[in-house]
């Protein structure tokens, strides 16, 4: 299972899910790989946000050695599932899809928790350390989805 998480900067709320994930899988002795990108250039290989770092530590979770990166159209043919944030994560990764197949991958993530919703996980970038617990606890709770899911196809 190879799974992708977006964002627009790929410093906040994709690499966060992508620790979670990562770890979630590794504690469920699940095979897979994770990781994270985004769509914004100007943080194309930056460190994580530093509030993004202290939460995911708070939870025992290493995010320190991701560097952001953009969404490339190859990412279709090589991950299983790609999991977007928000309705502009979705516009972005749709604008890049060469066909229908690519877009049968891509889902908000927090449909797991609320199917067919399209609830966002808002950006914490401009807000303080609150809204970066309030993005882990969501994220948290989505990963938690992606696990059962991915325990009951085996």
């Amino acid at each position: 299972m190879k799974i992708l998480m977006v964002c627009l900067g790929n410093i906040c709320r994709s690499p966060l899910a992508e620790g979670i994930m990562r770890k979630k899988l590794e504690d469920n002795h699940i095979e897979g790989e994770v990781d994270s990108c985004g769509f914004e250039s100007f943080h194309d290989g930056d460190n994580p946000d530093r509030r993004s770092v202290q939460v995911a530590k708070k939870h025992n979770i290493d995010i320190t050695s991701h560097r952001g990166k953009m969404f490339k159209p190859s990412f279709f043919d090589y991950f299983d599932l790609i999991y977007v944030m928000d309705s502009n994560n979705y516009r972005d990764v749709a604008s890049v899809a060469r066909n229908s197949n690519d877009m049968e991958k891509v889902d908000y993530i927090m449909n797991m928790v609320k199917p067919g919703s399209n609830m966002p996980v808002p950006d914490p970038y401009y807000g303080g350390p609150d809204g970066f617990e309030k993005t882990y606890e969501m994220l948290d709770i989505a990963t938690d989805k992606i696990v059962e899911t991915i325990k009951k196809r085996k």
